[in-house]
């Protein structure tokens, strides 16, 4: 019997979204060790037609917290993409995996079947709960905690595999 979708996404999203924040601890220890402005970091970016470290981790929590939200029907949170410091970035995975984490386990009931519709700039796309889920909101979630992670290396910040890997779980 295949995990439910509650135990597929929930520990994956909070995990890797903890591990993000853990990174970005270690980009302003590195900012500050090096001697320039952490925040010089926030709008680097690995090319110039990529989005900068900040909207990177924005994109990774509206990922787990949507991708969660279009399986269970739960209203998620509305974040303003306001942030402009490290303070608030973590401050909004915090907000995420609260989310995630609260999400009822009932909530989850039947998601596996359930229709998703992922509105995009040039087409709608439609899936079960499980597709979705791994196919389309955790790629895309990978996606961006990866690449927020590689313009921290890019930038000097010493974060290696472990860093984005956390620890891991086992039996």
């Amino acid at each position: 019997m295949a995990p439910s979708l509650q135990d597929t996404a929930v520990p994956v999203f909070d995990s890797m979204l903890k591990n993000l924040s853990a990174l970005l601890d270690k980009a302003v220890v590195h900012a500050q060790a090096k001697g320039y402005e952490p925040s010089v970091l926030l709008q680097s970016r690995l090319a110039p037609d990529m989005f900068p470290l900040t909207r990177q981790v924005q994109i990774a929590t509206d990922a787990a917290k949507f991708g969660v939200a279009r399986l269970t029907g739960v209203e998620p949170p509305k974040f303003a993409d306001d942030e402009a410091t490290f303070e608030q970035l973590k401050a909004r995975i915090e907000k995420t995996r609260a989310f995630v984490a609260g999400v009822p386990r009932d909530a989850f009931e039947g998601a596996e079947a359930r229709r998703v519709e992922v509105p995009t700039r040039t087409a709608t796309y439609a899936f079960d709960g499980r597709t979705f889920l791994l196919h389309w909101a955790m790629p895309n979630f990978y996606f961006h905690v990866v690449t927020a992670y590689d313009i921290l290396r890019h930038n000097g910040v010493e974060v290696g595999k472990r860093d984005y890997l956390g620890p891991v779980p086992t039996l």
